[in-house]
């Protein structure tokens, strides 16, 4: 692995650097500027990384860049460096959601004439921060076979990842694993606000509902065989489940969780306008 900078320390800046820095990663390979001095020292202090408040020698520093900072700050943040430092040979990694490789390159271009910088757009999701993340990935076709591979090796530091075929894909991931962390949340909240209504504690109530989802998602990750079987394993005609299963089919709840990630999908695609 080569140096890597990272500009923005932000949750998913943090949520990386702690899972390269367990995969083995030497934290002298790797800096973070960020404006605000308190993130970047906590960073330092915690995990021996390289710190600055310089876009610029951050940049100069590695030969991955990975950009943390949020989508309307993009644009200045390349144009900054471009403008500034020879990028030949660096590789730019974007997590920013709604934001092209045409922009980011555009940006990144000196003139009308330079050639495109190799620039991979992932898209991470906050378990990322507990190293169970599932991202997304789409390259340029500037990206070479070892540029690849390093930056699959910091998706993989934070989880699991797959790479796409057609950038418009990164939209699908948006909506079947980026915001899909707050779909099951709601989904156990909701389980939580009944528990407490059958007189269960607050305390109880969470666990109860935190425990069930944790065995839940274990068995599927345990198990090779579909979801649909693993579902029906559990929901013996004529019982509890089965009534509980009928009456969310009953009240729609697949067209639900469809118009839900369709609604997702558009507005990534309005946003990268």
């Amino acid at each position: 692995m080569n140096k890597i900078a990272f500009i923005g320390a932000g949750n998913m800046a943090r949520a990386i650097i702690i899972g390269l820095v367990n995969s083995g990663i030497t934290p002298q390979d790797i800096i973070v500027a960020n404006p605000s001095e308190s993130k970047r020292l906590n960073l330092a202090k915690e995990f021996g990384v390289l710190q600055t408040d310089d876009n610029i020698k951050a940049s100069e520093f590695a030969d991955v860049i990975v950009l943390c900072v949020k989508p309307h700050f993009i644009t200045d943040v390349c144009l900054q460096i471009s403008q500034t430092i020879d990028i030949a040979g660096k590789l730019f990694i974007s997590v920013a959601a709604g934001t092209t490789v045409e922009q980011i390159q555009s940006a990144l271009a000196k003139d009308i004439s330079a050639s495109h910088a190799p620039v991979v757009r992932v898209m991470p999701n906050t378990p990322s921060q507990l190293g169970l993340g599932m991202s997304g990935l789409f390259a340029s076709t500037e990206v070479t076979v070892e540029q690849k591979a390093n930056a699959e090796k910091i998706t993989n530091a934070i989880g699991k990842s797959i790479w796409l075929d057609a950038e418009d894909k990164i939209n699908n991931i948006i909506a079947v694993a980026g915001s899909a962390p707050a779909y099951y949340f709601l989904f156990m909240e909701a389980m939580e606000q009944q528990a407490k209504i059958y007189g269960f504690s607050a305390e109880e109530s969470r666990m109860l509902v935190q425990q069930t989802a944790l065995g839940a998602a274990q068995m599927v990750a345990h198990n090779s065989i579909p979801i649909s079987e693993l579902r029906a394993n559990v929901t013996s005609k004529g019982g509890t489940t089965h009534a509980a299963i009928e009456q969310f089919k009953q009240d729609g709840m697949e067209a639900m969780v469809k118009n839900a990630m369709t609604a997702a999908i558009a507005r990534a695609e309005e946003m990268a306008k």
